[in-house]
């Protein structure tokens, strides 16, 4: 049985349209639901939006005999 070779992936620099470069990026919570949370990538130049992150509560919840495993979604505009 493989196991995954990355459980938490977070971007440390994505490309900002406005500074036409690769850019270190923080991320902020935009948003809280029920069943997920939206995370925002601000480029650390111009704070621009440059990405979005979603982590839903089921990849937040340790699954039995595991650690907790967050997998986010990356979404570029």
């Amino acid at each position: 049985m493989a196991r995954p070779q990355f459980e938490n992936l977070r971007a440390s620099s994505l490309w900002c349209n406005q500074c036409k470069a690769p850019m270190p990026v923080r991320e902020r919570l935009l948003l809280v639901l029920a069943d997920r949370e939206i995370y925002d990538y601000l480029c650390t130049g111009c704070a621009n939006s440059v990405g979005q992150r979603e982590v839903t509560l089921a990849d937040k919840v340790p699954s039995r005999g595991t650690q907790s495993a967050e997998k986010p979604l990356l979404f570029l505009p």
